[in-house]
């Protein structure tokens, strides 16, 4: 396995990709609704946004990309679509279960948060 990016360009890289997603999610928002189909626009820019560079990309958000790090699978190969969703869907379940999973990574001996324990994946340095 690569070596594993440090919590801190993690925390860098989710930081400025969430602030890049918010900034797209209110302007497709503003322009087509806050909703389709029910599903929060938020949601959606994020996912789409996520599993592209993931699956595209290298596994290399904009942010990840600047920082030096790259998400792979445990075995280190390249996240499938399904991977990528699940990965995605994690942030949310890290957060609704008070934080924790995302805290989870801090203590793991792999730096995975639930998200990667979820997806099977590690973020290692590019």
């Amino acid at each position: 396995m690569a070596q594993q990016a440090s919590l801190g360009a993690r925390f860098i890289a989710i930081v400025v990709d969430g602030l890049i997603v918010n900034i797209i999610g209110a302007i497709v928002g503003a322009i087509i609704g806050d909703t389709v189909l029910g599903v929060s626009i938020g949601f959606i820019v994020g996912l789409v946004y996520n599993w592209y560079f993931w699956t595209q990309n290298n596994g290399q958000t904009p942010a990840k990309s600047f920082m030096g790090i790259r998400v792979v699978k445990t075995d280190g190969s390249a996240l499938s679509d399904a991977d990528a969703i699940i990965r995605y869907i994690g942030y949310y379940i890290n957060t609704i279960l008070l934080m924790l999973g995302w805290i989870w990574a801090i203590f793991d001996g792999n730096n995975q948060g639930l998200h990667d324990k979820l997806a099977r994946t590690y973020v290692v340095r590019a």
